[in-house]
């Protein structure tokens, strides 16, 4: 928990930084106004980042069997749509003699490197030695450039 903690206090002096131009319109621009908007919404963002990160993690916990794949998973570019959401190309090799299945963990992040969204994309019956894709989409949109690193890959 502290890991994330730590990620979250930049996007914490942002929202604070930004936050009295964004109450200035809401009429209230009170010392504590503006704090307490700001802290609302670093929570609110806290929170859907633990969501998201329990999500994939429970998603990975349900592979049964499944190898380390990272070797044979590659992450395109990120874009990013009308309403903000980051997306990723995610293509998989399957060098295994049988037909398998991957479930990769793909973990969107700033320019800074702070954790911003993280999601699970699964690829089914992907045949031996073809390749199989798939798109991993944020959960909410993101603001600012962002990147995206793989984090655990799994073929089973």
């Amino acid at each position: 928990m502290t890991r994330v903690r730590r990620r979250i206090l930049p996007a914490a002096a942002v929202i604070a930084a930004l936050a009295p131009g964004a109450t200035a319109c809401s009429g209230d621009t009170t010392p504590s106004g503006v704090a307490s908007k700001a802290a609302s919404a670093v929570a609110s963002m806290g929170a859907d980042l633990n969501a998201a990160a329990a999500e994939a993690k429970k998603k990975l916990d349900g592979v049964k069997g499944g190898v380390d794949a990272k070797g044979d998973v590659r992450l395109r570019t990120p874009s990013k749509d009308a309403d903000g959401h980051a997306s990723v190309r995610v293509t998989v090799s399957n060098t295994a003699t049988s037909t398998k299945s991957f479930a990769v963990q793909v973990d969107f992040r700033d320019t800074g490197g702070n954790l911003l969204d993280t999601v699970v994309v699964t690829l089914s019956d992907v045949a031996p030695g073809a390749a199989g894709e798939g798109t991993a989409r944020s959960n909410r949109g993101l603001s600012g450039d962002v990147k995206a690193d793989m984090g655990t890959a799994l073929r089973y």
